[in-house]
């Protein structure tokens, strides 16, 4: 059955597979041709089927390791607000390094190439500040499809567990010993995300710095608030809530096709 689906899946172009097993399995898939990248407790095992796809990862990561103290900053920058800027410009003041890791799954109407042009000029004053693509290794679609879905709470904060566990393997390679989050109160999947964050990471040996939300009249600054002043067609009531380079990129030309893809969106607030 297995080899049956692996079959199907490098016919669809999918070269690049991963998956969860009970630990109890793990050989059998390693038979299979599958490798331990994380493990949560005794309930989980993540695998993929490289040999060297998560050590080359983090070898490619540890390239750009600084001296000095270190923190991560993990973000889909849906877009990039002030909201994510005041996060990033309080690490930036207290790290000598920060790690900013932009989401790279494509799974919102703004493409990761767009968010992640903004997430780079929105910062580039700041310059301690190392950009990466998180990849399929921090919040994606592999390691924590519940960002991207509707699911159970018990479901959310397994998956939440699994994204930490392999962040836990990744922050060494950085020398990172704590992680800004920014404070949530709207998204729901979210809020468990950061619960975990708060429970877990102290374990891993990484500080979790929760970080209150920058606020504009009375309310917090989002990225769903932005996405949904874009769908109802209020694109001037963005301008207080993103960075200059933000509202210059929406107030382009260029920027027609993702606009036209925020309003087409159902539902523009995350889950």
């Amino acid at each position: 059955v297995v080899s049956h689906l692996m079959e199907v899946q490098a016919q669809r172009g999918n070269a690049h597979l991963f998956l969860y097993t009970k630990p109890q399995s793990a050989k059998f898939f390693g038979d299979l041709g599958f490798y331990e990248i994380a493990r949560v407790e005794d309930s989980l095992v993540f695998m993929e089927n490289r040999r060297q796809g998560f050590r080359d990862y983090c070898a490619a990561l540890e390239q750009t390791r600084r001296e000095g103290r270190s923190a991560a900053v993990v973000m889909n920058a849906n877009p990039f607000t002030l909201g994510h800027l005041h996060l990033v410009e309080k690490a930036a003041a207290e790290n000598d390094a920060v790690h900013l890791f932009v989401l790279s799954e494509e799974a919102g109407p703004i493409p990761f190439a767009v968010r992640r042009r903004l997430v780079r000029e929105g910062t580039a004053h700041l310059p301690n500040i190392i950009c990466h693509d998180s990849g399929p290794y921090i919040i994606s679609g592999a390691t924590f499809p519940s960002y991207f879905l509707k699911d159970e709470d018990t479901v959310i904060r397994a998956h939440a567990a699994l994204d930490l566990a392999v962040f836990g393997k990744i922050a060494p390679c950085l020398s990172i010993t704590s992680r800004y989050v920014g404070e949530e109160r709207a998204s729901h999947v979210t809020a468990l995300y950061n619960r975990e964050m708060a429970r877990r990471l102290p374990e891993l040996g990484i500080q979790c710095q929760i970080v209150p939300r920058l606020a504009h009249g009375g309310a917090p600054v989002s990225a769903s608030t932005v996405r949904q002043a874009i769908h109802d067609g209020r694109l001037e009531d963005i301008r207080p809530l993103v960075p200059e380079t933000t509202w210059r990129c929406f107030n382009s030309p260029e920027a027609g096709p993702v606009i036209a893809a925020i309003r087409n969106e159902p539902d523009v607030i995350h889950y």
